[in-house]
């Protein structure tokens, strides 16, 4: 067990691995990964599908077709998205971005993969 890895909610250094995840047996917090990644800063961290870590900037792809909501419009499978932002949006859409024949709109990360 490496020394620098703690918890990333309440601090310990009593962790231990099961399998891809990391678990804290004082807080019963998980994640992925061998160090945390919200670490100091307490930034968020939004993955792809994947689990590609995503940034601002990055382009992606959507992986199905996504009904567009209070429309007959459909965002079709493999549609690329350049120069997405991350943001704390409501109900999990956390990219905003523009997809060229439809406008801007948010995404969810589930449904994109970066490219």
């Amino acid at each position: 067990m490496s020394e620098a890895l703690k918890c990333p909610e309440c601090g310990s250094e009593h962790v231990y691995q099961d399998g891809p995840l990391w678990i804290c047996p004082e807080c019963a917090h998980e994640w992925t990964g061998s160090a945390p990644e919200a670490g100091e800063a307490g930034e968020r961290v939004i993955h792809d599908a994947n689990g590609n870590v995503l940034a601002d900037g990055d382009t992606v792809s959507v992986i199905k077709d996504l009904k567009i909501k209070g429309s007959s419009q459909v965002v079709k499978g493999g549609t690329k998205v350049k120069g997405i932002r991350l943001v704390d949006g409501a109900d999990g859409h956390d990219i905003a971005c523009k997809i060229p024949g439809f406008g801007a709109m948010n995404l969810k990360s589930e449904f994109v993969k970066k490219v």
